[in-house]
């Protein structure tokens, strides 16, 4: 059971070659588009030569009585504990195990250092938090390559192992506003990227031309590799979700440093009582507190403008999250109003705000189809707006075309106080040594 990501992951490296298994099925969710598709034989393995069927997770009940199924294996991320338990529950009462496998099973191992940044919940702030240290590290003249989180929402076979380091890299890979919004910032900080979708061929390539890795993950899944320091971000306008999402709580136990994130935006004593409950799970990680301070473009644009804000899509979605960014420098420019884009939503674009009936406010980024990209386009320019507000990662307006004028807007991590992260990771450089 998965979303793309850790599902694929899981079965590469645990169950593809392994006889004693038999995998029927995948089943799929959250993601738009990828069920109904086929894990294809260049994949799949030796084992599986007519590759594996994906299946709308909707199905699974089905699928548990037509196959015989005896174990399911849950496998994606940023879900409530209810949510879990309640599909336990349907699994356990079709007779079939349910299982979720563990970082031993799961975590591929490097001969280099690895620095893994996860989180506690989607929209934390772990890219900002991944784009820091990789600044440290290029600051301190090391040579580091990232490893993103899978984001395989196209053609299977041709994203086995992706490399990014220019924008053209973008286009010949097809990719969505998704995944350029996750790897553009990197470009524009001359990083290399890897990401796709089978990790152990990944990893291969990737250590041919570092010294040092920074895994940024997805979600708030834990990492696919086996890090030398786990760095773990946590929302301080979340208070307690590192407690009650899936498996958020895995990375807070796993952290050598949790970081409080947003916590200058927090209400009073919220940080605290966050720093406490991370103790008591997790005694002897080393907590920093920090801020998310807005990086804006031309804010004077803003003042007593009709305004739309467009943020970060998951973050949205499957995080959560009311609003992003934008909204947060709407307000702090005095926009005279921001306008919803709900009655003007069309296609696919509705959909999501029928889904995610929380979003009434802002425009989530959604764009992992052309049709998608295209109803977004024409949701924004049926707007009677004077700007449009940019709080996701992509300069949106090289992509589709916004009749009016746009402000883009950014998030840069900033610690408060001692410890930094700055301190943490020079402290981490200097004790390491290289792996045999």
């Amino acid at each position: 059971m998965g979303a793309a990501g850790r599902d694929f992951h899981n079965f590469n490296v645990y169950f593809r070659t392994r006889k004693e298994y038999e995998v029927v099925a995948f089943t799929a969710t959250q993601i738009p588009g990828i069920d109904d598709k086929i894990y294809p034989p260049i994949l799949s393995g030796k084992l599986y030569p007519k590759g594996i069927p994906i299946f709308p997770e909707s199905k699974l009940l089905f699928l548990i009585e037509k196959y015989g199924v005896e174990q399911v294996v849950f496998a994606y991320s940023d879900v409530h504990y209810d949510h879990v338990m309640h599909k336990a529950s349907e699994v356990l009462a079709a007779g079939a195990d349910f299982w979720i496998l563990g970082t031993h099973s799961t975590t591929l191992k490097t001969r280099l250092p690895v620095i893994s940044i996860c989180a506690t919940r989607t929209g934390a702030g772990k890219s900002q938090t991944a784009r820091k240290i990789v600044k440290i590290l290029n600051g301190m003249g090391k040579k580091v390559v990232v490893i993103r989180h899978p984001m395989p929402y196209g053609d299977l076979a041709n994203q086995i192992c992706q490399r990014f380091a220019s924008y053209s890299d973008f286009e010949s890979n097809n990719c969505t506003i998704e995944e350029r919004e996750e790897y553009e910032s990197y470009i524009e900080a001359g990083a290399v990227v890897y990401a796709g979708v089978d990790y152990k061929k990944i990893l291969q390539k990737a250590e041919r031309e570092t010294e040092i890795i920074v895994w940024d993950g997805g979600n708030n899944d834990f990492s696919f590799l086996r890090p030398d320091l786990h760095i773990v971000v946590t929302d301080a306008l979340r208070p307690g979700h590192e407690f009650s999402y899936f498996p958020g709580e895995v990375n807070v136990r796993l952290a050598d440093i949790v970081i409080i994130n947003k916590a200058s935006d927090a209400p009073f004593g919220t940080v605290e009582k966050i720093r406490d409950s991370i103790k008591q799970a997790n005694a002897n990680t080393v907590v920093i507190t920090a801020k998310s301070e807005l990086v804006v473009e031309a804010p004077e644009q803003i003042k007593g403008k009709r305004v739309l804000v467009i943020e970060d899509g998951p973050t949205l979605t499957h995080g959560g999250m009311e609003y992003g960014a934008g909204f947060m420098t709407a307000k702090k420019y005095r926009a005279k109003q921001i306008v919803s884009p709900v009655p003007f939503a069309v296609g696919a674009i509705k959909e999501v705000f029928e889904k995610y009936p929380h979003i009434k406010s802002v425009l989530p980024a959604i764009g992992y189809s052309r049709q998608q990209v295209k109803d977004l386009e024409q949701t924004i320019n049926s707007m009677d707006i004077d700007l449009v507000i940019i709080g996701n990662p992509v300069d949106m307006a090289s992509l589709i075309k916004i009749k009016v004028p746009t402000v883009r807007v950014r998030y840069k991590l900033e610690s408060l106080g001692h410890p930094s992260l700055e301190e943490e990771i020079r402290s981490f450089i200097r004790s390491i040594s290289p792996k045999k």
